[in-house]
């Protein structure tokens, strides 16, 4: 069973403290990306030892974000999936308040990851088909809005990302998959301009 495209799972308390680990975060991710795998093939992608790996995807099949693959594997080798296909923390309930530790540990966990695709994208810049290198944009936009402002904007750019958003079948022969990191970042010492 591959997770449906719009199956989102929102942070709660527990949840949020099982992805507080960078390599949780990686296991899950890389399940999303490339499907149902084993402990060791997970392992040998994040550089650890699949112990480590096995561990952490036991934490994270406890905790609802994985589970086992019964389809596949024998006794000897296990293969985990993704249980969901994206993960949402929203602070609608105060979690920030609750597990600051954790929230900041989850959401340093997200910055390394996207730091890392678009390094690894920046490192395949020069023999990336020109198509693809013309449309691989870094951009900062600033913007002067309050928080309710803000929040639409998030909610506006979540509803044109669900237009385009479609899995292996639904998508065209020559797709690729793109990876869009928004970040809406409030930059609270920002000096009064004249």
């Amino acid at each position: 069973m591959t997770p449906s495209p719009d199956s989102v799972v929102v942070l709660d308390a527990k949840g949020l403290r099982a992805l507080a680990h960078p390599l949780r975060v990686q296991l899950v991710d890389l399940l999303r990306k490339h499907g149902p795998s084993t402990a060791t093939r997970l392992a040998e992608r994040l550089g650890v030892n699949s112990g480590t790996a096995s561990y952490h995807l036991r934490r994270l099949g406890a905790a609802g974000f994985v589970e086992e693959d019964t389809e596949r594997g024998n006794a000897r080798e296990r293969w985990w999936r993704s249980v969901h296909r994206t993960t949402r923390l929203t602070d609608d309930g105060g979690l920030a308040d609750r597990e600051p530790e954790a929230v900041l540990a989850y959401m340093q966990s997200i910055a390394a990851l996207y730091n890392l695709r678009t390094q690894q994208a920046l490192n395949e810049l020069q023999t990336m088909p020109q198509p693809w290198r013309g449309v691989l944009d870094l951009s900062a936009v600033p913007f002067r809005l309050t928080p309710e402002e803000a929040g639409r904007l998030r909610a506006d750019l979540s509803e044109l990302f669900a237009r385009y958003r479609r899995d292996g079948d639904e998508a065209p022969a020559d797709a690729v998959r793109v990876y869009l990191m928004t970040q809406v970042i409030p930059e609270l010492d920002d000096p009064e301009e004249p």
